[in-house]
Order: structure tokens, then C-alpha cells, then sequence
């Protein structure tokens, strides 16, 4: 039987202010990390008011910085918004709300994407979130403990975020390739150029709509990396219904890296 890898995200469209992070302090157990980090997790998708629903849903992201950037894959992005000047292109935006509570939409703009490493970080509008605690780089560790968070099947059942716990599998080194030729701008030339890089292998559950959502280190609180593909054994709809347990995320150090690109 064939197996594949396949990016997790823009795969369905469907119709809390705070400050300091959540980490460590915040974490003791895993009902304690999950109830700590859930307001931090975010649907990312599109806004348009001619569409019905209006949100498109495309991924999961997560609060870091500042509390007013949103870290995702690159491939949550819609088509352009990365390229777009201002007031033109697609609007993205973020959800907030808890399950059963009324979600609110804040507008996100793009402003800084690693496209070799499928990665972009969102400038929202409003006052600040509570970010996410990001561990040192290269602190992951082969049989480490780990949850990911975010929202599997969009918004189906309402955007609630969902848990999955498992171990790193394997520090393993890939080179993700790039939607199509025209992604291949000079930096992600240049990314290339440099070779394979690392890669966490995770023995644990991802399914469509969990692209861009946090690994968190399940005894810190910590995040160590950011999911980004699954493996499947045919095609997109074997990731619902006999999943492989075998994921993947980018290590938090070129996420890491972005940020201090904005600095």
C-alpha cells in the first residue's frame, strides 16, 4: 500500500484579551496545559462578506510575540495574501471564542512567511492575546512527550480545538517542496540551496485543519514545533477515515527565526 505525505491545511472551507504567556507555569499536567493554551489557539481562514458562510475556514494558528501575531503554515494562507498590498487581495482573519461562546473575527494581515519551511506569521488587528510560551531551538528529543492542538475538521462541530497526545518519533530531515514554481521566490531559492533540514516525525493523530497548530512539549507547556503534514496511505479523505498516526511539524526554531526577522 502506497503512502504519501500531504499538507494538512486549506482543505476545507466552511461556513479574550490577555497578557504574559502560556507555558510552563501554567502547565503542571495536561488538563492544566490544555485549559491554559486553548484561548491561544485560533481558526485561521478568510473573510469576505459576499460569502455564505462569510469566515473560510483553512487552518490553525496560534498566538506568539507580542500577542498580536499569529503563527501558521504557510499553506493556510489563501492563494495571494502574502503578495497583496493593502486593501487589495483576500482578507484574512482569525477566530476567537471559546465553544458555546459567540466567536468574533479579527482582521490578520501577512507579514512575514518562510515558504521552504511552510511558514507565516499574521499581524492581528486589536488589542493583544495571551502568546504561546516557544521552547529553545533544538530542544526537542527523540521519546519526548507531546500534545498538538487545533481544529481537525474545521469548523463541523464548531471551532472547539481539539488534543492529541503522542511522542516524537524521530528527528528526521526533509525538504518541503513548494506548491508550484512560482513559489520559488529567491529566499526559498536560497533555502534550498542549503539542503535538507530537520523535521519532527510524530507518532500522534493530525487530520485535515490541524496545519499550523502548536506541538506543545506536554510536561513544559512549551511549543517545540508547528504541524504541518500528515502521512497518508491513498488519497485526502484516508487522513479521516484510517489515519496513520504518523505526522509531521517544523521544528520552533524556524519559527524562531522568522520572528526575529520582524525585529
Amino acid at each position: 500500500m502506497t503512502t504519501r505525505r500531504r499538507w494538512l491545511g486549506a482543505t476545507l472551507a466552511l461556513g479574550l484579551a490577555g497578557g504574559g504567556h502560556v507555558g510552563a507555569a501554567s502547565a503542571a499536567d495536561l488538563p492544566g496545559l490544555i485549559a491554559a493554551a486553548r484561548p491561544s489557539v485560533l481558526p485561521v481562514g478568510t473573510f469576505s462578506a459576499t460569502d455564505s458562510p462569510r469566515f473560510g475556514f483553512r487552518g490553525t494558528g496560534f498566538v506568539v510575540g507580542d500577542g498580536t501575531l499569529v503563527a501558521t503554515n504557510f499553506h493556510v494562507l489563501a492563494p495571494g495574501a502574502d503578495t497583496s498590498e493593502p486593501g487589495t487581495g483576500p482578507q484574512m482573519m482569525v477566530m476567537l471564542g471559546r465553544s458555546g461562546e459567540q466567536s468574533i473575527g479579527r482582521r490578520a494581515r501577512v507579514v512575514a512567511t518562510d515558504r521552504a519551511r511552510d511558514l507565516a506569521l499574521l499581524r492581528i488587528e486589536g488589542p493583544p492575546l495571551k502568546p504561546l510560551e516557544l521552547a529553545e531551538a533544538g530542544s526537542a528529543r527523540e521519546g519526548q512527550d507531546i500534545a498538538l492542538m487545533g481544529f481537525p475538521i474545521g469548523g463541523t462541530l464548531g471551532f472547539a480545538p481539539v488534543t492529541h497526545r503522542g511522542i516524537v518519533a524521530s528527528i528526521t530531515t526533509a525538504a518541503l517542496p513548494a506548491a508550484t514554481a512560482s513559489n520559488l521566490d529567491p529566499r526559498a531559492l536560497l533555502r534550498l540551496r542549503e539542503g535538507n533540514f530537520e523535521l519532527l516525525q510524530l507518532d500522534a493523530t493530525a487530520y485535515p485543519g490541524n496545519s499550523g497548530g502548536p506541538v506543545f512539549d506536554a510536561t513544559t507547556g512549551r511549543v517545540i514545533g508547528v504541524v504541518n503534514m500528515v502521512l497518508v496511505k491513498a488519497g485526502r479523505e484516508s487522513a479521516l477515515s484510517a489515519p496513520t498516526g504518523i505526522s509531521y511539524a517544523v521544528p520552533v526554531a524556524a519559527l524562531r527565526a522568522l520572528m526575529a526577522e520582524l525585529r
